[in-house]
């Protein structure tokens, strides 16, 4: 009798042992307890813990979920960084991997535990994993609270992804529910008063119901009838091909025209001897090799120094050395050569090149700093060079420059007046503006279809991954600044493009499957 009993009392149970191994550091049978019926999964310490193992998963996943939808903007992170750090890195990549390995480390846990409970075993996390969650969840309450503070526009950009993603979160949650009806149907059983199964069933119920219901509140302009859509928008370069080649270089803007780009688009500086040309930074020190020629001078404002200098600078070493993309494909030998000889671009050719390519351009101009000669004409020498020395046909222009705008229409009636930001259509017509520049965080398909019933465009910037193109083809934008022509020009239709009905259908079948499965596992 007592040798059966033993028996009984060790029988090999490799999955029961590997679970509560990883989960409690726990490998031996007799260190494991099941939970009888009636009693609580876990003592009242671990029932303390538990819910802060699912806040850090909750956390975690908030933060790798809003980290990846940024991936449009990674490149403004690293900027960023550079400005303050004063050197180059993707840091944006180590912190998509950072919180990729966090969130699958705490999701590893919670499936453990879940798992656990399935199989009747009482809770017990090791120390170090105690520690572990604490981390995990420090980290992703950190991170999203200094983005929030220095990034909060990034919010946005969530709020707009879920346009695209929500209907397929909606059927991951469900899937989630319906696993997680197994340990709940399970505990349900195993309690001895009605107070506890409700306890334990009302809220998984309730949540089930909330997510049934969330697609009666859901709303995409990628679900639409069929003839519906909109033209593809043009794609206009942002500071050319920066992922191709050196930012604002002519190679960039050769690379922008051969992925047949529809324009291009940069940031002009004035030497101080009065020579517009393409500079992004204040400084000259990230996209020159300054350091070398000048090293005491990488401070100082790129519009204090005399076009002859600055013909001096190499624009293009610094690309094949800093990668300032994290998705960058591998040059050919000829275009790391062609990227190492560039140099600053003139406005007046960068225009040349534009005109012979009958391509649009749309620029920001940089006023120059106290104390340089054309402090106070720095709009009438553009224009200048735009009217008298480039020869490009004024429709080409998109005007954005604010001050001095009427100013602008009288000596160049031509140009496209562009506004870089929303206002009332009536002002918009009192001032000839035929098109607006916005950020992609300000991106509404309402509006952009109420200017466009007033014959005023929208273009948005910086636009660089599929998704959010495919947004802002669906809203209706008639064009797309971005870093990524030769990989936009590429899509045929909007991703994720799907009529009412048969979002109709995917939401119904996976709401009937799930009430299906659902019902077998807690009659069973």
């Amino acid at each position: 009798v007592v040798r059966r009993h033993l028996l009984q009392r060790y029988e090999h149970q490799p999955f029961i042992s590997c679970l509560a191994g990883f989960y409690s550091c726990r490998w031996k049978r007799y260190q494991r307890r099941r939970t009888e019926p009636g009693k609580c999964c876990c003592k009242t310490r671990e029932c303390v813990f538990f819910p802060l193992l699912v806040g850090a998963f909750c956390f975690s996943l908030v933060f790798l979920y809003m980290w990846g939808e940024a991936k449009n903007d990674y490149n403004n992170f690293d900027w960023y960084n550079y400005g303050n750090l004063g050197f180059w890195f993707l840091w944006s990549l180590v912190l998509l991997i950072v919180a990729s390995i966090l969130f699958i480390y705490i999701t590893l846990l919670l499936v453990l535990a879940m798992c656990l409970l399935a199989e009747g075993q009482q809770l017990y996390l090791h120390w170090s994993h105690k520690i572990g969650t604490f981390l995990v969840l420090g980290f992703s309450i950190t991170a999203l609270f200094i983005l929030s503070v220095l990034w909060g526009d990034q919010w946005k950009t969530v709020r707009l992804s879920f346009q695209i993603t929500a209907p397929y979160l909606h059927i991951g949650a469900i899937t989630v529910m319906v696993l997680l009806s197994w340990p709940v149907a399970l505990h349900a059983i195993r309690a001895d008063k009605k107070v506890v199964q409700v306890i334990i069933v009302g809220p998984y119920l309730a949540i089930l119901l909330f997510l049934f219901l969330i697609p009666l509140g859901m709303y995409s302009p990628c679900i639409r009838e069929m003839g519906t859509l909109g033209p593809k928008p043009a794609l206009i370069g942002h500071r050319g091909a920066p992922m191709l080649a050196p930012e604002n270089t002519e190679m960039s803007f050769q690379k922008t025209i051969e992925h047949g780009g529809d324009g291009l688009e940069t940031d002009v500086t004035i030497s101080y001897d009065g020579v517009p040309f393409l500079m992004h930074d204040s400084t000259l020190r990230r996209t020159t090799n300054i350091n070398e020629v000048y090293p005491n001078d990488t401070a100082q404002n790129a519009a204090l120094f005399s076009w002859d200098t600055l013909q001096e600078l190499n624009a293009g070493t610094w690309f094949l050395k800093d990668k300032p993309f994290s998705c960058m494909g591998s040059l050919s030998r000829a275009d790391q050569n062609q990227a190492m000889n560039q140099s600053i671009y003139k406005l007046s050719n960068f225009l040349r090149l534009a005109d012979s390519q009958n391509k649009v351009v749309i620029f920001d101009l940089y006023r120059p700093p106290e104390k340089h000669p054309y402090r106070n004409s720095w709009i009438n020498r553009t224009l200048e060079v735009i009217l008298n020395e480039s020869g490009i046909r004024p429709h080409l222009v998109l005007w954005l420059e604010n001050d001095m705008r009427s100013f602008v229409q009288s000596v160049a009636p031509g140009f496209q007046q562009t506004m870089g930001s929303k206002a009332p259509v009536e002002d918009l017509l009192m001032d000839n503006i035929v098109k607006l520049n916005l950020a992609y965080t300000e991106m509404s398909s309402e509006d952009i279809r109420k200017y466009a019933e007033a014959n005023i465009t929208t273009n948005l910037y910086v636009v660089n991954e599929p998704w959010l193109f495919s947004l802002a083809w669906c809203s209706g934008a008639h064009s797309v600044t971005t870093n990524a022509v030769h990989t936009l020009k590429n899509l045929s239709q909007p991703l994720f493009l799907m009529t009412p009905q048969q979002y109709n259908i995917m939401w119904i079948l996976t709401d009937l499957t799930s009430v299906l499965f659902i019902s077998l596992i807690f009659a069973l």
